[in-house]
């Protein structure tokens, strides 16, 4: 596969990522404002369309989201409609499994990341090419014999170190097991564990040093995202070489069967404000121009709401931003007419994931998308070069 660094930056393309757990409602996330069909769908939950923040005649942001209508304003974030798979699944396990490997047929075991992480760093020489914050290893980063750090807190990380003897280093093994081994599954996870535990441990020595590097006045919220948006912060802004960051909201918090309509404005609260304070915090270090942020969640909601909430569906949207994001819209918004739905009242896709994925992989990291993602794509190319 081809390497190389992008003609529009002088350091290496750096990806963090932001996965919304849960199945986050699209449909009042990125709300068609102008078709009256959304609030005869939503009687309970549909945004007031004075609070709608309007971005084009016919799409608007959550108010809660106000935060993020800066970097629109700057044109540096991507909105992407529709996305999603043929055939969905609406299990969260499944659904997450298959954007994580790329493999909407079949039970995959390498993610779309593990394999970059692979390309982009052949050899193994750095140790922190790939970090996951947060517990356990999210499959798109699993592949047999690429090392990735996955850390629950950068400020306690240093513990793992100085590891002596072989008792010890069983013991902290044991510990990476029990981290790694539910997510990719228990007859694969010993072996995957003793190939890659060690070169993980080395990188805790190196990661240990990230939050006294760090300084600034900004303030990240207590919550996990913010924790964890602070962590990626603090890792990119050491210099460690970390090409792939990747963090996951609380386990299924974006899942608002009930309450929604409280719980998806305080989850989008918490979401904005983190990942502005982020981009802020890059940016105020002058160490922005060769990031990159994507968000997703694994599909998105029912069209009509349940009285309280919403229950699982299918195409939803996603979110890059960065200082050389193409800003702008990207897709359509999938037909709110009854006969265009799913079965089930759920809204078709119009983007495949995996279009998405190979534009990030060819103009971003300058990688050969089909080996990596597996399939020939249309790329939805959404970066300035």
């Amino acid at each position: 596969l081809r390497r190389y660094n992008m003609t529009s930056t002088t350091k290496d393309p750096v990806l963090a990522v932001l996965s919304l757990s849960g199945g986050n409602d699209g449909l009042s996330t990125v709300i068609p404002h102008s078709n009256g069909l959304y609030r005869d769908y939503r009687p309970t939950l549909a945004v007031p369309d004075d609070q709608v923040i309007k971005l084009t005649d016919d799409i608007g942001l959550h108010p809660t989201m106000a935060p993020l209508k800066k970097y629109w304003d700057e044109g540096k974030m991507a909105i992407f409609l529709g996305v999603g798979y043929p055939n969905p699944s609406y299990s969260h396990f499944r659904s997450m499994d298959i954007w994580h490997t790329c493999e909407p047929d079949k039970i995959g075991t390498e993610g779309w990341l593990g394999r970059a992480i692979k390309e982009l760093d052949p050899k193994g020489e750095n140790v922190l090419t790939g970090v996951n914050f947060g517990r356990g290893l999210p499959r798109a980063l699993a592949m047999d014999g690429v090392p990735v750090a996955s850390v629950g807190d950068l400020e306690t990380y240093g513990l793992l170190t100085g590891i002596d003897g072989d008792a010890q280093r069983n013991d902290a093994l044991d510990v990476f097991g029990r981290m790694y081994g539910p997510t990719i599954g228990s007859s694969y996870a010993l072996d995957y564990i003793r190939r890659t535990g060690t070169d993980a441990l080395k990188g805790a020595d190196i990661l240990a040093k990230a939050p006294e590097m760090y300084s600034s006045d900004l303030e990240y919220s207590a919550s996990a995202v913010g924790q964890y948006m602070k962590n990626i912060a603090q890792t990119h802004l050491a210099d460690f070489g970390t090409r792939v960051l990747y963090t996951t909201s609380p386990y299924n918090g974006f899942d608002t069967h009930a309450n929604q309509a409280q719980a998806h404005s305080a989850l989008w609260t918490d979401v904005s404000a983190n990942v502005d304070t982020f981009i802020t915090d890059i940016r105020q270090a002058d160490k922005s121009d060769n990031v990159t942020l994507f968000m997703f969640s694994e599909f998105g909601r029912r069209v009509t709401d349940n009285g309280s909430g919403t229950d699982h569906g299918a195409g939803s949207v996603a979110f890059a931003i960065g200082d050389h994001v193409k800003g702008g819209v990207y897709g359509e918004y999938p037909s709110l007419e009854q006969g265009d739905l799913l079965e089930g009242g759920n809204l078709n896709h119009s983007t495949d994931f995996r279009s998405l994925y190979t534009g990030i992989l060819e103009d971003w990291f300058g990688l050969d998308a089909k080996p990596l993602v597996g399939y020939q794509m249309e790329k939805v190319s959404f970066f300035n070069k």
